[in-house]
C-alpha cells in the first residue's frame, strides 16, 4: 500500500472512452475539464475520434489517443468483441493491460458506454483476479444517515451462487475500505427477511458462508437485511445477485425521479403553496441534492485486473464528473490492491470443507 505523502503527491492518470453513452464528447469533455482544474494531481488520457477530442488538445496533463470505431448502446457483446477492434472502448480498456515489463498506462478507466459490451471486453481483455469467478457491478445509493450503502451485484451476473455472494462481500469490503475510508465495513445479505431460516437455498448458504468469513475475521458480516434496509443504512455493504440488485437499482432511481416532480408540482399548485415551497426551499433544496442520482453516477466493476468506472449512459457533464471522481479515489487509494489482498486472504482463511462440495468454480471455497 502506497504512503501518505506519495498519494499526495504521485499523480493519478485515468484513461476516458470519449465516444461512450447516449452523448459522447459534449458531455465526456467538459467533465474532464471541470475534472482536471479541481484535481492538480490527476492525468487524463482521452480515447475517442480525433477530431471529436480536438477541444482538449492544448489542455494541460491530459493526452489523446486516436480511436476509429465507436461501440454503440445498442450494438450486441459479439459486435463489441470481434468487429469493432479499435472502438474508443477497446482502446481505452487496453490502456490498463499491463505490458510485458509489467507497467500499465493508466491507474483506471472510465466509460458510459453499453454496460454490456464494457463488462465482456473488460473481463476478456483484463480477465479476472485469481480467486474471482465473475466480476460484479457495485453502486453507491443515499441512505437517511447522510451516507450511502454500497449495493453489489446490479446487473453482471443474473443467476448467482453462494460463492459468488461471498466473493462479492469481500470485493465489496475493500471497495468501502479504499475509497470511503470505512474501517471493518459491516455486510448484509439481501433477503426476504431477517431471520437466517428464511430465503432460497442458496441464499441460506451464502449466510452461512458469510458468517464463517466473519468469524475468521474476513469480513464484518451483520446479517440478513432487506430492501429498505438499503435505505435506513443498516449495512455499509449489501450483497444480492445482479436480478435483485438491478430492480433495485431501477426501482430506486424511479422513485426519486418521482418524489422530485410530486414536490414540483404540489409546491406550484396554488399561491399557498408556492409560499409554503419558499420557506422550505433550503430542507426542499437539500433533498433534492441527497437524492440526485447524478451524485452517486460511476459503479465499479470489480473483481477484474484493472479498475473500470461505468457511468450511466444518459450522464450529463456533472454526473460525468463524479464517475471520474470516484474512478481518481479508487486508484488513489489503491483499491486494486486492496482486492487482491483480500482475495489473498479468503484463499488462505476459507477452509470449509462442508460447504465446498456445493461449488463446482469457486476459488474461495477450499477443502481442508
Amino acid at each position: 500500500m502506497t504512503s501518505v505523502a506519495s498519494q499526495l503527491t504521485a499523480p493519478v492518470r485515468l484513461v476516458v472512452d470519449c465516444m461512450g453513452g447516449d452523448h459522447g464528447p459534449s458531455v465526456t469533455l467538459p467533465a474532464c475539464r471541470a475534472f482536471l482544474d479541481a484535481h492538480p494531481q490527476a492525468e487524463l488520457l482521452l480515447v475517442g475520434h480525433i477530431d471529436a477530442l480536438a477541444p482538449a488538445k492544448a489542455w494541460p496533463r491530459c493526452t489523446l489517443i486516436g480511436s476509429t470505431e465507436v461501440v454503440d448502446m445498442h450494438d450486441s457483446i459479439e459486435v463489441a468483441l470481434r468487429r469493432k477492434k479499435d472502438s474508443s472502448m477497446r482502446v481505452a480498456l487496453l490502456q490498463l493491460k499491463a505490458d510485458a515489463a509489467g507497467h500499465v498506462a493508466a491507474g483506471g478507466c472510465v466509460s458510459a458506454g453499453n454496460t454490456g459490451a464494457l463488462m465482456a471486453l473488460a473481463r476478456y481483455l483484463l480477465k479476472t483476479i485469481d480467486g474471482i469467478d465473475r466480476p460484479a457491478i457495485a453502486y453507491a445509493m443515499p441512505n437517511q444517515r447522510d451516507g450511502f450503502t454500497t449495493v453489489l451485484d446490479l446487473g453482471a451476473n443474473v443467476d448467482c451462487t453462494a460463492e459468488h455472494l461471498l466473493q462479492f462481500a469481500v470485493m465489496g469490503s475493500a471497495l468501502a475500505s479504499a475509497v470511503e475510508g470505512t474501517n471493518s465495513p459491516s455486510v448484509g445479505l439481501l433477503n426476504i427477511g431477517e431471520e437466517a431460516i428464511k430465503g432460497s437455498e442458496t441464499i441460506k448458504r451464502a449466510g452461512e458462508l458469510l458468517r464463517r468469513g466473519a468469524e475468521r475475521g474476513l469480513l464484518n458480516f451483520h446479517g440478513n437485511v432487506e430492501g429498505n434496509d438499503i435505505f435506513k443504512g443498516t449495512t455499509d455493504i449489501v450483497v444480492c445477485d445482479g436480478f435483485v440488485g438491478n430492480a433495485v437499482l431501477k426501482a430506486s432511481e424511479g422513485l426519486a425521479s418521482m418524489l422530485s416532480e410530486f414536490i414540483r408540482q404540489e409546491f406550484t399548485r396554488t399561491a399557498y403553496s408556492r409560499i409554503a415551497a419558499l420557506i422550505a426551499l433550503p430542507v426542499l433544496k437539500h433533498f433534492k441534492a441527497r437524492v440526485d442520482p447524478r451524485r452517486y453516477n460511476g459503479a465499479a466493476l470489480l473483481g477484474l485486473r484493472g479498475l473500470v468506472f461505468k457511468s450511466h449512459g444518459s450522464a450529463d457533464a456533472f454526473a460525468f464528473e463524479h464517475a471520474l471522481q470516484r474512478a481518481y479515489d479508487a486508484a488513489r487509494n489503491d483499491l486494486l490492491e486492496r482486492v487482491h489482498a483480500r482475495i489473498h486472504e479468503a484463499l488462505q482463511t476459507l477452509t470449509m470443507p462442508e460447504v465446498a462440495a456445493g461449488s463446482a468454480d469457486s476459488a474461495l471455497t477450499l477443502a481442508a
